[in-house]
């Protein structure tokens, strides 16, 4: 897919966020500026705002993006990277923590609480003579 494209179809998905709702809307404003509320384009974004998830939707602005050669404008372009940047850093900061190091020696058994919420688990660096890791749960 398309940076523009893809923006667009991210950006539906991560509404949620203040900052990639302004910056959608800038993306979105600029498509309007260019090539006006009524064109195709824009008409197929307004219908994909209504059900982001429909591929036959993506697909359409995907197709509208291309005729009308957006991806050709550099200043739109770099809207729809700045989105992405925002989506991705959005989702890096909510779903990621570090707990940091964590040793044990001697017999017995280690225990870490427990964990919930979007995103997994993930250990790393584990080492040790024989035993085992048991109880590692994730939720996705």
């Amino acid at each position: 897919m398309d940076v523009i494209t893809t923006a667009i179809v991210s950006a539906l998905a991560n509404q949620s966020k203040d900052a990639v709702k302004d910056l959608y809307n800038g993306l979105k404003g600029a498509l309007k500026n260019k090539f006006g509320s009524e064109s195709d384009l824009v008409e197929a974004v307004d219908k994909l705002e209504k059900n982001p998830d429909r591929e036959d939707r993506q697909a359409t602005v995907k197709t509208e993006v291309e005729i009308a050669k957006v991806n050709d404008d550099q200043d739109l372009v770099k809207l729809a990277r700045d989105l992405l940047e925002k989506i991705q850093q959005q989702l890096d900061s909510s779903k990621s923590i570090i707990i940091g190091d964590v040793q044990a020696t001697g017999e017995g058994s280690l225990a870490m609480g427990s964990f919930e919420g979007e995103g997994g688990v993930a250990i790393a660096n584990f080492e040790g003579e024989a035993g085992s890791i048991g109880g590692i749960h994730g939720k996705k």
